[in-house]
């Protein structure tokens, strides 16, 4: 079990799924519950105070993406603001052609707008990746068509954490007159945002900002209409209230983060590198995946043979880690990870390591020391002997 406070967080090691909240986050979110709790779309006072907040906020997270402004709308989650930019776009370019673009590891939720797409007779394709994780640009360019009204590729992979070729994909679609939508849930914060794109996607919680609050950016010129009935919010984008105090703290975590991230990254990505050297020194059996140059600073995934990826996952929380799997079976799928699946590595024994902003040295060095026995015991409960 973990132990309250300091402790306990020492051993979070599941950034991937969300950073822990910011403490800028914090103190932004508690005044502007005092400040911007009204109707931003109200005259009166307070109403117009909360708007301010709302338009400073966005005007902040606009500084940091290197966009304007009036291209940024907020949803209420990252898988909101996908699924929207994905269908909107889909439905303006309905006269260009119903054909998407898709890449094979990409998150669930453009995978499930695209199986939308199909079922309402639109048409996918999905390209593939190679054994790292990373799409061909020449294999994606191939793919663009001149019905294709729309291509994703994410700019990172929450998974195993390889940095996909948004540049070159940005410019086989610019030259096939075909808007982008990148997925940059993963890297907002962490790394320069890719150039290029039409569209793009993240969520605050993935950068320290509290859950949900989702952002949508579409450029100048691309044509999107919202695939939900009209409503006046968020510049017609996005439907219902806006949760201005989470917005204010999203975009103040946003700020923190990214300048954090400028002394962190290298850190952590050492970290990372010492990681992705010791596991398969010190356990026997283990193939390390993904990319180990063009990756997330923050991010590795390993599979352990023999073992059962959730039964691992549990010993380690027991000792005190926070993990996850990259493979996690659901109870509703009982499927692998479509990500691994789609690079040919192993699917069963994963275990993602994903560190957040303070992640400590030391904390890395006894997770490396808890790591073999705890896979040495798993293997021996389920008769294995010489791995």
């Amino acid at each position: 079990m973990f132990r309250r406070g300091r402790d306990a967080m020492s051993g979070y090691f599941d950034a991937a799924s969300t950073e822990p909240l910011h403490p800028a986050a914090r103190s932004a979110l508690v005044s502007a519950l005092d400040s911007a709790w009204a109707d931003p779309a109200r005259l009166y006072g307070a109403a117009r105070s909360a708007r301010v907040e709302l338009d400073r906020a966005r005007a902040r997270v606009a500084a940091v993406l290197g966009v304007r402004p009036d291209e940024v709308a907020f949803t209420t989650s990252g898988t909101q603001a996908v699924q929207l930019g994905i269908l909107g776009t889909l439905r303006s370019r309905r006269r260009v052609g119903r054909h998407l673009v898709v890449s094979a590891v990409e998150h669930s939720s453009v995978l499930h707008a695209a199986e939308a797409h199909e079922r309402d007779g639109g048409e996918v394709t999905i390209v593939g990746v190679d054994e790292t994780g990373r799409v061909d640009p020449g294999e994606f360019a191939a793919a663009l068509r001149p019905d294709t009204a729309l291509a994703c590729l994410q700019s990172a992979n929450h998974e195993v954490g390889t940095v996909q070729p948004v540049a070159e994909a940005a410019e086989a679609c610019r030259a096939a007159r075909v808007p982008l939508l990148v997925d940059a849930a993963q890297s907002v914060g962490r790394m320069p945002v890719p150039s290029g794109w039409s569209l793009l996607t993240a969520s605050a919680h993935k950068w320290g900002g509290p859950a949900g609050v989702g952002v949508l950016v579409v450029r100048k010129g691309t044509r999107w209409r919202s695939p939900l009935p009209e409503d006046e919010r968020e510049g017609r984008r996005v439907p219902g209230f806006e949760n201005v105090p989470a917005i204010v703290a999203a975009a103040a975590a946003l700020e923190a983060f990214a300048a954090d991230m400028a002394t962190a990254a290298p850190e952590l990505s050492d970290l990372v590198g010492m990681i992705r050297t010791r596991v398969p020194e010190l356990v026997p059996d283990v193939q390390v995946v993904g990319d180990p140059e063009r990756r997330l600073p923050h991010l590795v995934t390993f599979s352990c043979l023999y073992v059962e990826g959730e039964a691992l996952l549990t010993e380690l929380d027991r000792l005190g880690f926070a993990v996850s799997s990259g493979s996690s079976c659901t109870a509703d799928t009982l499927r692998p990870s479509h990500v691994l699946e789609a690079m040919g590595v192993i699917t069963h024994g994963n275990v993602r390591v994903s560190l957040p902003r303070d992640a400590e040295p030391s904390a890395v060095a006894r997770f490396l020391a808890v790591l073999p026995d705890a896979v040495a015991r798993l293997r021996a409960a389920a008769g294995v002997t010489g791995a």
